[in-house]
């Protein structure tokens, strides 16, 4: 075995990184635009997003994923910004379904877009997508996220569940804000087959309203939880191959989560890498080190080859992000805003 913090060797027929972490999970952002302004994400109202031409082509995208998936590549999220606010999204879908045959295809979504489309969806395949959520009040969801549209982000989830979409329900963890809404999120996960998992807030994108003080830690999530229904630890399927930890509730259809980004990091058994919507191999959420695609991909001259090369390069400089983490200063770990870097 090799051990975790000691560099491996490079290996040519799978994408691993110097510490000997396969990754067999692509991130795509397909764009950097988005209808919210959630206060932990992307507040600013002077944010301009990227022009379309520095923004990958769809076809772009689809040669990066036809090189990356014979490498043991098994799982791709799309995601953004708001991916369906890309005009021909679903057409880009479906030539990801044909690119990567088999490959576990899902999508991130606020959820806003996605009303009166889960059908269209899951005919193409599309079989999980994880929604962005977090109040279940509809004026609380307002102040968070700027915007008036939580019924119809309530109405998206109805339609998955309807459509046979599995369904992720993600909320940014906030004390103070979203805190006292933990009962009606675990009678949602009880009343429906989903998932409910909170994410710790986390100090990323230097506009963002990260305050220690709105810091509600994973830990406290489950305390909490324990005190309002009987809740056990899944020791089964997404359990130990994704960053959430799972428990049922009992008598409950659907399950409650916890992803803690920032007090128990995940960085040993991290599997991802992110490909921005500017075209840049991103290795690591808490690093803004990246590297540059988009150039190679329009220089007609450019190999597969040389593609391949700079995917194994990113990936040998992979960082190990606690580290990062437990460096930080009173600005975060990154500059870059979540909504440009892609979830």
């Amino acid at each position: 075995m090799i051990p975790m913090d000691q560099p491996a060797k490079d290996s040519r027929d799978v994408l691993a990184d110097a510490f000997g972490r396969v990754v067999n999970y692509l991130r795509v952002s397909v764009t950097d635009r988005c209808n919210l302004r959630c206060v932990y994400c992307r507040p600013v109202k002077d944010f301009t997003a990227l022009d379309h031409a520095d923004m990958l082509s769809y076809e772009e995208y689809l040669r990066v994923i036809r090189l990356a998936a014979p490498l043991g590549l098994t799982k791709i999220r799309l995601t953004g910004g708001e991916p369906l606010a890309r005009r021909g999204f679903e057409r880009f879908l479906s030539e990801v379904m044909a690119a990567a045959p088999g490959m576990d295809v899902r999508l991130t979504t606020n959820g806003t877009l996605l009303a009166g489309r889960a059908r269209s969806l899951a005919s193409l395949g599309l079989a999980a997508v994880n929604i962005s959520l977090d109040s279940l009040d509809p004026e609380n969801f307002r102040r968070i996220t700027g915007v008036d549209a939580f019924r119809l982000v309530r109405a998206s989830i109805d339609e998955c569940l309807e459509a046979g979409i599995r369904v992720k329900v993600n909320a940014v963890a906030l004390k103070g804000v979203n805190d006292h809404e933990l009962p009606a999120f675990l009678a949602l996960a009880s009343q429906y087959p989903l998932d409910v998992r909170f994410i710790e807030f986390m100090p990323i994108g230097g506009d963002t309203l990260w305050d220690s003080s709105r810091y509600w830690a994973a830990s406290d999530v489950l305390e909490q939880a324990r005190s309002l229904a009987d809740i056990a630890p899944v020791l089964h399927g997404d359990e130990g191959r994704g960053p959430a930890r799972m428990w049922t509730i009992q008598g409950g259809k659907g399950r409650l989560g916890v992803i803690s980004g920032l007090s128990g990091h995940y960085c040993r058994s991290c599997n991802r890498l992110r490909l921005t919507c500017d075209g840049r191999l991103r290795p690591c959420l808490y690093s803004d080190k990246e590297y540059r695609l988009r150039p190679l991909l329009r220089c007609l001259k450019t190999s597969d080859e040389r593609i391949l090369d700079v995917l194994r390069r990113a990936l040998a400089r992979k960082p190990m992000g606690y580290k990062l983490l437990a460096e930080r200063g009173p600005g975060g770990v990154c500059h870059k805003p979540m909504t440009a870097i892609g979830g």
